[in-house]
């Protein structure tokens, strides 16, 4: 498999099968993407590796919490706090997509909630990625670490692994930090679920859409 490959091929996996993946692998895929560059070097990422009964304690306070409406505020603005054109379309284009793959009715609010909950469960992949960044670090440290973070999923389809990057498992950035015992002044940034793929979920069928390149780029002499 070649870069290209991998990054065409790659996509947010939301089902897993229960095929344990080694840890080994998991230790290389993050040794390996280290050598993502970033700025002066400062190398932002600090990375918690999930699985077994401390994945199944995480999850099962983060259900509890989302279900008993315990919501708390997430370490950083990951999403525009209004949304405007074209970002709103295209959100709600997404939505709409995953939706209809999983024959989910708009108006059908108790399959929405669960299927929001699986976030909380990394979609039962066996693996679950948290990642932290010192408080300390400004924007530029965010950029370095989506280069790392795409290093770990590129990785990942090379590997035969499959990835969902998550935001929302930095919903509940205090619960998750005193369960592992991570610095409270640690940021949490989201997570990333990880396992081999269940290739006959639909879900796992759709695709979202890319602009074309006219769209979105321009070029000068």
């Amino acid at each position: 498999m070649n870069v290209s490959q991998a990054i065409k091929q790659r996509h947010s996996t939301r089902a897993f099968t229960q095929q344990a993946v080694n840890i080994e692998v998991i230790k290389n895929l993050i040794n390996t993407a280290k050598h993502a560059p970033s700025g002066v070097n400062m190398q932002p990422w600090q990375v918690a590796v999930v699985q077994g009964k401390t994945k199944q304690t995480l999850s099962e306070g983060m259900i509890n919490a989302f279900r008993n409406k315990n919501t708390e505020s997430m370490d950083y603005h990951y999403y525009p706090t209004e949304w405007v054109q074209p970002y709103k379309s295209r959100r709600v284009e997404t939505g709409k997509k995953l939706y209809e793959a999983l024959d989910i009715q708009r108006e059908d609010k108790e399959k929405r909630l669960a299927q929001w909950e699986a976030n909380y469960r990394a979609f039962d992949a066996p693996i679950m990625l948290l990642f932290f960044i010192d408080e300390s670090l400004e924007t530029g440290s965010y950029l370095d670490y989506g280069m790392f973070l795409q290093n770990i999923m590129l990785l990942a389809e090379e590997a035969g692994l499959a990835t969902c990057p998550q935001g929302a498992l930095g919903e509940f950035p205090t619960l998750i930090k005193e369960t592992l015992k991570i610095d409270k002044n640690k940021k949490l940034i989201g997570g990333m679920a990880i396992g081999y793929k269940d290739t006959n979920h639909p879900v796992n069928q759709y695709r979202t859409t890319r602009i074309e390149l006219d769209e979105f780029c321009s070029f000068y002499d």
